[in-house]
């Protein structure tokens, strides 16, 4: 029997079941795209939800240095004296930290599910109405939100980067201190502008990840998007924007 007949023979012939894939429901989640969306959306709620406290909480340095030292001294005694002192603060931390890292590794691992199912690119350019720029950019304003964490923890955090009369609890004074370099001012305006860009597809596609996702919706899940992503970028920027311009000294 030839090759082809041997093949028409089996034409319309039932295929066998694929292989079912074993284990506990929450590993099987865990490995899934679905799963892995799921983990992008929540990690990603809890990241925007401390980016905004965050934003509203340095905002207190236009009221007076003793309203963001207050405020400052408020986040590292948290908890005391049940807990040490900042250990609510590490605690979050922690937490934040971890939410970051599993943020990264299911973008990562959606990329290369994609890749895998997709190896050969697309044959035609690609219609970018959905994908806008925010979209396509998501990678590299990322990786500059990742660099300037890096940076602001080592700013104003610990010190490290050279800003004048630098001391622990200082809030005040080690902001102005470090946003009148200008070069460090351009950098923390730069870098916001960049988050305010991740964290519009971000908040986007968040509704998408967890099924949340008809026509219906799409236009106030693009002004929450626009929104949101506005205040968060319009508020970080204006703390280096008006000190290095000495409105606030």
């Amino acid at each position: 029997m030839t090759k082809v007949e041997n093949a028409q023979r089996y034409v319309g012939a039932p295929q066998p079941a694929p292989a079912k894939k074993d284990g506990p429901f929450f590993v099987m989640f865990w490995r899934s795209a679905v799963g892995k969306k799921w983990i992008m959306a929540v990690t990603g709620i809890m990241l925007i939800g401390f980016v905004f406290a965050h934003m509203l909480g340095n905002l207190k340095i236009f009221l007076s240095a003793d309203a963001i030292d207050h405020y400052a001294e408020w986040l590292r005694t948290i908890g005391y004296p049940i807990l040490p002192k900042t250990g609510v603060l590490w605690i979050l931390r922690a937490g934040l930290l971890g939410a970051v890292v599993l943020h990264i590794w299911a973008a990562a691992s959606l990329t290369r599910m994609n890749r895998a199912a997709r190896p050969n690119g697309y044959k035609s350019p690609r219609e970018y109405v959905a994908a806008d720029f925010a979209a396509r950019t998501m990678r590299w304003t990322g990786i500059i939100l990742t660099l300037f964490i890096i940076f602001h923890l080592l700013d104003l955090t610990w010190g490290q980067t050279g800003v004048k009369d630098f001391k622990s609890g200082d809030v005040y004074n080690n902001i102005v201190n470090s946003f009148t370099r200008v070069p460090v001012a351009i950098a923390y305006i730069v870098a916001n502008i960049a988050i305010g860009i991740h964290l519009y597809h971000g908040a986007w596609s968040m509704f998408q990840s967890l099924g949340i996702n008809s026509p219906r919706f799409n236009p106030w899940r693009r002004g929450f998007a626009i929104g949101l992503a506005s205040i968060i970028a319009i508020g970080n920027i204006s703390i280096p924007l008006l000190v290095v311009t000495k409105v606030v000294k």
